[in-house]
């Protein structure tokens, strides 16, 4: 019966798309997102629903989308670079048949962040991509959320509808996102335009908001909270009475304090004594092993290069005893361990070169928004969404970055889908800018010419 109600929502789909093409590359933020492949049983596994509707979103812009002032930004040929750049390294990867399994899904993550801004060419489809990738998202943070208030959760332990713990049904990724996503939902509550931001839209979204406050509780993610701390800290620019919102925001901490499960308090200890944590000493470990590798290795290892490495490290561990601190140290061996960083994953796959060229994608990015944010302060009449926008799309980005410290996402999807939608921003503010900027009078023959 899941099969049959998927197929039946992904036709519907497809069939709205052949009148409005746009929709196509909606359907393929959805399916990348949710992956509804993985929630079925047969009938969607056995078809390359992903390949289908990127193809028909590409082919349905260039047979019937307006091209006229199409633009095409700097990042958009850094993500091609990239691209190229990766390729090189998957065909000389140290795992050729690992690193191909990778390269299955990072080029066409790549390829669709460098066409979306091509099809972002109004206000309504900027939105409409970023209401779909929210609500995509919130199929899987509104289950987590559920669950949560039903059990607390646990790390590893919070089903979010698949046993397959990879994308963004990874704990510490969907903690991330859910977070990253926080200032988009607000944006919506005051700046939507396809759905008018009444009081059932608001209530919706501060519920949405609530779930996504959950997840990192539930997962009982160190990445999540350090996510909402950067988050808080974030946005009291935002605000015009910084000191009161610190203030809300300190009353609230301390009023969640109380109801949050024993799980979770435990798991965030563990901060403050990651030597005695397995999973943050090897992250360490890790991290030393890539940048002893780079040194001979410095285009990278290809996708997957992280299997080769042979680690040691200490943990230590303080416990008190008739008052007195006994110290356990203790070497552990452990081999082909995950880099547990974007910024590693980057280094040790792709080198320096790719690091460098990933590191200034996003770098572009928040300094894009930034100037948008600045540009857009006090804005002409009708702009008054383009400030708050460019606002969300940074902290998010801001979030993703900080998440990506402790998470190998440097070629998560979802991401490069917020990107696009940075760049489809940037391009659309140009454009409008450039149709309202003075011209000179000229003949009408040269017009005309």
């Amino acid at each position: 019966m899941r099969d049959l109600v998927f197929v039946a929502f992904l036709g519907a789909f497809f069939a709205m798309g052949f009148r409005r093409p746009f929709i196509f590359v909606l359907a393929y933020a959805y399916i990348d997102i949710v992956s509804p492949q993985r929630l079925t049983y047969i009938l969607l596994n056995s078809v390359p629903i992903s390949m289908i509707a990127v193809a028909l979103a590409v082919g349905g812009w260039m047979a019937m989308d307006d091209k006229k002032d199409v633009r095409v930004a700097p990042r958009q040929g850094l993500i091609l670079l990239l691209l190229g750049y990766c390729f090189y390294t998957t065909i000389n990867a140290d795992f050729a048949l690992e690193a191909k399994d990778k390269w299955e899904w990072v080029w066409k993550a790549l390829a669709f962040a460098a066409f979306l801004p091509l099809t972002l060419r109004t206000r309504l489809r900027i939105e409409s991509l970023l209401l779909f990738m929210i609500l995509s998202a919130a199929s899987i943070i509104i289950v987590g959320g559920i669950k949560t208030l039903g059990s607390g959760g646990g790390y590893g332990e919070l089903n979010l509808m698949v046993a397959n713990n990879s994308g963004l049904y990874e704990g510490s990724t969907i903690s991330t996102v859910a977070v990253a996503i926080i200032p988009l939902i607000l944006w919506f509550t005051r700046h939507g335009t396809i759905f008018v931001p009444d009081w059932r839209v608001k209530c919706f979204a501060y519920a949405l908001i609530f779930a996504c406050m959950l997840i990192p509780v539930g997962t009982s993610t160190r990445t999540g909270l350090l996510c909402i701390v950067l988050l808080a800290v974030l946005m009291i620019r935002d605000f015009k009475r910084p000191m009161l919102y610190v203030a809300a925001l300190g009353c609230l901490g301390l009023a969640a304090v109380p109801f949050l499960p024993s799980t979770f308090t435990e798991r965030m200890g563990t901060i403050k004594t990651y030597q005695a944590d397995a999973s943050a000493s090897t992250r360490l470990a890790v991290w030393q092993w890539t940048m002893d590798y780079v040194k001979t290795h410095p285009m990278g290892g290809g996708f997957e290069a992280y299997r080769q490495n042979r680690i040691r490290y200490e943990k230590v561990a303080v416990s008190d005893q008739g008052g007195s601190a006994k110290v356990d140290r203790s070497v552990e061996v452990d081999q082909a361990r995950a880099y547990h960083s974007a910024y590693f994953e980057m280094l040790g796959e792709q080198g320096y070169a790719g690091l460098g060229i990933w590191l200034l994608i996003n770098l572009i990015g928040l300094i894009r928004m930034e100037v948008l944010r600045q540009r857009y302060k006090k804005p002409q009449p009708g702009q008054e969404w383009i400030a708050p926008l460019a606002s969300a799309l940074q902290n998010a980005h801001f979030v993703y970055l900080l998440g990506a410290t402790f998470i190998a996402i440097a070629f998560q999807p979802f991401i490069y889908m917020l990107i696009g939608a940075q760049i489809g921003l940037d391009t659309y503010c140009a454009r409008k800018r450039a149709e309202t900027s003075w011209r000179p009078l000229r003949s009408p023959k040269l017009a005309a010419a």
